[in-house]
């Protein structure tokens, strides 16, 4: 029989749901505000405290406690309590400002802002200046690159894909095919020094180019294995010799789903041709502009990093032997990259950020 007072009922807002999601989604966050979100977030879900506190690896009492604070405050109620100390010298206008001028404004004489060009605007050191950004989850000096697609069949080409990767078929074969073209082949202009106790390994800045190469790749969506190719030009002959390459190492009773995107070399008559006489190839093309959703481009971008990146090489021939040795050794061991996002996480993410843009082109006309 349970005894004492029943839990303070939570209900949410939409503007206290989002915030408190941001707030829970934070990977860089203060650690303590993540767990009261998800504290709040979980009572709102009806979950019991004791349910919650024994999940979260926390006391009852704890739970109880941001239940009621919220409950009294709401989002305010989430922070920490005025400790005793030296008092606060930044007041929150002053922090406010610092806010606002980073997301609103740029300096005069720069693209974005700098700690130093912040502190003279606003007059407060530049640790603070870093310590709010830090807080707020601002970074000007970063910038990603996106782009929209514009394709109509966006959303059946992603729901499409992403459930070949999540639920393949029986008795199939997905595979992930692309070109990386034109890989150079670059030897530096002079030896550099090797990795040092306190100084990192030096190359020169400056390279001699000798030719470049081309890689085209199927990745094995449940093992990561890659049968790769080595070309010196990437037309429709080399694409299809490509294809009889993967006709030849897979097994005849197996299907072949492939997944690529809408380059002109992969929709030619001939190609087309090629594909029509194999029936059990399935082509499955990625929206345009979404080359992310090929886990190909995963392994490329391995390949670069990890391997071409720092290497130096003095002729095509050179480099083609190197990218050959790592393919061998990488299919030693291969590893399978996860896809772990649904179709519906992507749309909503895709959605979000067209609304995004949108509101932001109208704040600016």
């Amino acid at each position: 029989m349970k005894t004492g007072r029943p839990a303070v009922r939570i209900e949410l807002t939409e503007h206290e749901h989002a915030e408190l999601t941001r707030r829970r989604a934070r990977h860089k966050g203060p650690a303590d505000m993540q767990l009261r979100a998800e504290i709040i977030l979980s009572c709102a879900r009806g979950e019991s405290g004791s349910s919650i506190a024994r999940r979260l690896g926390i006391t009852a009492q704890t739970v109880s406690r941001w239940r009621l604070r919220f409950a009294r405050l709401g989002l305010q109620g989430l922070n920490d309590e005025p400790r005793s100390g030296r008092p606060r010298s930044i007041s929150d206008e002053k922090v406010q400002e610092v806010v606002d001028r980073v997301r609103q404004t740029r300096p005069d004489d720069a693209s974005h802002w700098s700690s130093r060009r912040m502190s003279k605007a606003t007059h407060i050191s530049p640790a603070s200046v870093q310590r709010i950004w830090r807080a707020f989850g601002l970074k000007p000096h970063l910038e990603h690159t996106f782009k929209l697609s514009t394709d109509p069949a966006f959303v059946d080409k992603v729901q499409d894909i992403v459930g070949l990767y999540l639920n393949p078929p029986d008795k199939a074969l997905v595979l992930c095919v692309d070109e990386k073209s034109q890989i150079q082949a670059l030897n530096r202009t002079q030896p550099g020094l090797p990795l040092e106790p306190g100084y990192p390994a030096t190359r020169t800045h400056d390279y001699q180019r000798h030719g470049t190469t081309s890689l085209f790749a199927a990745l094995d969506v449940a093992t990561g294995e890659v049968i790769g190719r080595l070309k010196r030009r990437h037309r429709s002959a080399e694409f299809l010799e490509f294809l009889r390459a993967i006709e030849e190492t897979v097994e005849s009773d197996k299907a072949i789903h492939l997944i690529m995107d809408n380059y002109a070399v992969h929709k030619t008559d001939k190609v087309r041709a090629w594909l029509v006489a194999h029936p059990r190839y399935h082509v499955h093309f990625t929206p345009t502009s979404a080359s992310w959703l090929n886990l190909v481009e995963r392994f490329f971008s391995m390949l670069t990093q990890k391997w071409i990146k720092r290497q130096a090489h003095t002729s095509v021939k050179d480099l083609e032997q190197s990218i050959e040795y790592y393919l061998a050794t990488y299919n030693q061991n291969p590893r399978p990259f996860r896809w772990r996002k649904g179709a519906g996480e992507i749309l909503a993410s895709v959605d979000r950020a067209a609304r995004a843009l949108q509101r932001n082109n109208e704040a600016n006309l």
